[in-house]
């Protein structure tokens, strides 16, 4: 089944890259594009798209005012088009399918339309775009599934299982996702009101660890523990924080 396609940015240069994108691309075709905001909610309720390219930084109404204008839950897949790279949790947390960072190449255009029509085309039917419906579809997950994370000039949404630990560094948080760090600016206390209290826990005052990732848990002085990671990271676990264990958890060491 073909994905029908909308792009919204306020340069006609970067609408025409979008379209010659969608042209060569299998399993989607352009339905059209709006230039400013207020153009694409029209479009967007008219069109009912399966998926919207959408630049954030417009005129008078930006990206995130276009999707507040729209609702919960969202009319279509958001793939946010953007030259910005300090808007990517933001994003995410309006439940966009993907960000790409300006200027896009064609592999990571074609790299998005694949995983859309993966995640998208399987479940795809009339009814599913009758207004009626989309009415009444379930409110998005309250816990993050993926987290979009910078990776060189683009962004990837990485699957949270994936996520070793999380670590504060003054206004900007580091992810290690298999033994790697990405940078993210946020605060630790906001990061972990996202994570599911069940999979990922707070041992210290600056780091998250996901259980998961946990390899050993050793005796430490003063009644902490030491924990080895499986990407060989070691971290403390502190006594403030083992008092404040989630439901289901239990440390006996």
């Amino acid at each position: 089944m073909t994905l029908r396609a909308v792009v919204v940015d306020d340069e006609a240069p970067a609408r025409a890259k979008l379209r010659r994108y969608l042209a060569e691309a299998e399993g989607v075709v352009w339905v059209g594009e709006a230039g400013d905001g207020r153009e694409a909610v029209r479009l967007i309720q008219r069109e009912h798209p399966d998926v919207v390219f959408l630049d954030i930084s417009m005129p008078g109404m930006d990206g995130f005012a276009v999707l507040q204008a729209l609702g919960e839950p969202l009319p279509a897949e958001i793939v946010f088009v953007t030259a910005h790279d300090d808007q990517a949790v933001r994003a995410f947390e309006v439940h966009a399918f993907d960000y790409l960072l300006k200027p896009v190449g064609p592999e990571r255009f074609q790299a998005a339309i694949r995983r859309l029509c993966e995640k998208v085309a399987p479940s795809l039917s009339v009814s599913t775009r009758v207004d009626g419906l989309l009415e009444n579809a379930p409110p998005p997950a309250r816990y993050l599934e993926r987290l979009l994370l910078p990776v060189g000039d683009a962004a990837e949404l990485v699957p949270v299982e994936r996520i070793d630990r999380i670590e504060s560094d003054r206004n900007y948080l580091q992810v290690f996702v298999d033994g790697e760090p990405r940078r993210l600016r946020g605060t630790l206390d906001a990061m972990q009101a996202r994570l599911h209290p069940s999979r990922f826990v707070r041992v210290n005052r600056s780091t998250v660890v996901q259980i998961d990732a946990i390899r050993e848990v050793q005796p430490w002085p003063e009644g902490e523990k030491r924990l080895l990671l499986r990407d060989g990271a070691r971290v403390t676990w502190t006594k403030r924080y083992l008092e404040n264990l989630p439901p289901g958890l239990s440390i006996s060491i």
